[in-house]
């Protein structure tokens, strides 16, 4: 041991250590790690060649290896199936046989720039082994080998699918793609170029704006699917005899368009829309149901020039709705006065401002009769305007620009609060109970806190939440969450809930029937034609029964006369109310009316 610490600690140990390291480091760079790297790279080639062999034959993307001259020496099996060829077969042939002749002297050029080393991007026409033709996309990058360029590499795909996809895109774009008629974006389109036309031509354009009347009621009546049939029979009239520059569209929903490109003169515009309406007066059929209809159309032409093609459809639109306001299944032309009306609404709308400041505001109540033993059920309470100059106004003059401008809804919150409170008054005056009813307007219904709102006013006015009835329109149900959770707030209240107007708007009996309403209430344009009008007859009868089976009330509006009546009588309506019975009064009539019922 003493002899082996000797040697450990001396010089002579350590630099033989030194030297035997130094040569151990020798020998592995100088022979080890050079074979290793020699193996590696052996390795390396040995498994190149089967993954690009792999990688071209399977690879789901065609590919074609040229020589020089243009002669397929490899092909995998994308490639020669995208051209309906056996892979061995087109191994040693030439290109240029699959290529069109339009096309091969656009890749002739382009294969000259790839052996040169370029990159080339092309469409080129090839032709499939069974005779047609297609095209594809070609992607081209020059081969080497040992720096020499010996061929090229295309990468090709069939551009037949992106054309039908991109195909299928435009006619998206610019279809309806129920009708197949021309959509709004496409009639703007032939509308604009039509207008810039015009305006070296001077000649007259047409546009006729149309609505199919109560087409919501034949949706909710029969079903979405009935309402589309019907739809496309109507696309289908309004394409007969249409002449060659004209067009026809779908615009939305039941809305469609036309454009006369050579309209002649108002009087023969007119006359082209009178026939329009004529085509569709033939009952249609559907599912083996004969079914009348009617539309309405609004028409404006560009006897001003400046105008460009909103403002031509703005007009025609507007056209339509004073004649849907004046009873539908008419024609109107616009009228260039009817721009005054811009400036009475801006008036309307300040004098507005100072009614809601200056509580001019009044409510009268409609009488609801039960139709078995004529007895008041209920009131309904409609606001009027004591309009310091023009009197009394009624509310289809200032409402729908009170929900334009968004005052509907101050004027909305008295309504309730002065309905609650005068019902309150006539329970505390000793008189029989009954449900005051209130119209709530869209804005109103779709405040989120419209539930803590009405149990606010009931606290205030002590009225208790069942001698309250709100009436919704069925517009208001299209969003069925917002409907639903609101309906169920304000029925936990303990308030009724009514669909007011019912037939004219987009609900469907699945809403009715999940929905918790507890009233219908059948509007009074259907009531007024049930002598007239065998189609409001049945509709009237049908809401009347469907609504029973749904176990719903059913109120009748509008009721003017004995047989209108009867009519409801003999279909078993529980309530009506009109001018038959009683007109809108005030508050002291009612009391006088509730009065004299009880004696």
């Amino acid at each position: 041991m003493g002899i082996s610490h000797l040697w450990l600690s001396s010089s002579a140990y350590w630099w033989s250590a030194a030297i035997t390291i130094l040569v151990a480091l020798a020998l592995i760079l100088g022979f080890i790690v050079p074979s290793l790297v020699r193996n590696k790279r052996m390795l390396s080639q040995n498994i190149h060649t089967p993954i690009v062999e792999a990688l071209i034959q399977h690879n789901p993307i065609a590919m074609t290896v040229l020589n020089r001259t243009g002669e397929i020496i490899d092909i995998n099996e994308s490639a020669s199936q995208m051209l309906g060829y056996d892979r061995q077969s087109l191994i040693g042939e030439s290109f240029l046989t699959l290529i069109e002749p339009d096309s091969q002297q656009q890749i002739l050029q382009k294969f000259e720039g790839i052996v040169q080393g370029e990159l080339q991007d092309s469409t080129l026409l090839v032709r499939h082994r069974t005779g047609y033709s297609f095209d594809i996309g070609v992607v081209s990058s020059p081969l080497y080998k040992n720096k020499e360029r010996i061929g090229a590499l295309l990468i090709s795909n069939d551009m037949s699918d992106r054309k039908r996809n991109l195909e299928r895109i435009r006619y998206m774009a610019y279809y309806d793609d129920m009708t197949g008629l021309p959509n709004r974006r496409s009639f703007m389109m032939h509308l604009d170029e039509s207008l810039v036309n015009s305006q070296r031509s001077g000649g007259l354009i047409a546009v006729l704006y149309m609505d199919v009347d109560r087409f919501k009621l034949i949706n909710a009546s029969f079903g979405r699917d009935f309402g589309d049939m019907l739809l496309l029979q109507v696309a289908e009239r309004l394409t007969r005899g249409l002449a060659e520059n004209d067009v026809v569209a779908r615009m939305e929903g039941d809305e469609f368009a036309m454009l006369y490109r050579n309209a002649g003169s108002e009087k023969e515009v007119l006359a082209k829309t009178k026939n329009i309406m004529s085509i569709l007066e033939d009952p249609f059929e559907l599912q083996g149901v004969p079914l009348h209809m009617t539309v309405s159309i609004g028409v404006a032409t560009n006897i001003v020039m400046e105008d460009d093609a909103s403002v031509l459809i703005k007009k025609a639109d507007m056209a339509l709705g004073k004649v849907k306001d004046s009873g539908k299944n008419d024609c109107l032309l616009y009228s260039e006065a009817w721009d005054n009306s811009s400036l009475e609404r801006l008036t309307l709308q300040h004098e507005l401002k100072g009614a809601i400041q200056r509580g001019e505001f009044v409510l009268h109540y409609q009488p609801q009769y039960h139709l078995g033993t004529g007895k008041i059920v209920g009131v309904e309470a409609l606001v009027r305007w004591q309009h310091p100059e023009r009197g009394l106004v009624p509310p289809g003059f200032f409402i729908p620009q009170a929900e334009e401008s968004g005052m509907i809804m101050q004027i909305g919150d008295w309504v309730l609060e002065e309905a609650c409170r005068q019902n309150k008054a006539w329970q505390e005056d000793g008189l029989r109970h009954i449900p005051v009813s209130v119209n709530l307007s869209i804005r109103q219904f779709l405040q989120q806190n419209l539930t803590d709102k009405v149990a606010n006013i009931l606290a205030r006015t002590g009225l208790k939440a069942e001698f309250l009835d709100l009436e919704i329109t069925e517009t208001m149900t299209m969003d069925v969450k917002h409907a639903s959770r609101c309906l169920l707030d304000l029925t936990k209240l303990g308030v009724n809930i009514s669909i007011d107007d019912f037939g004219t708007g987009y609900s469907s009996f699945h809403y009715l029937k999940n929905l918790p309403i507890g009233r219908l209430k059948i509007d009074r344009s259907f009531v007024r034609d049930i002598q007239q009008d065998p189609g409001d007859a049945a509709i009237v009868a049908a809401i009347i029964a469907m609504a029973h089976n749904l176990n719903l009330q059913v109120i009748a509006e509008g009721v003017e006369n004995e047989v209108q009546m009867q009519f409801l009588q003999k279909h078993m309506c529980d309530e009506m109310q009109g001018y038959l019975w009683s007109p809108p009064v005030s508050g002291g009539k009612i009391a006088e009316l509730l009065q004299a019922r009880q004696q």
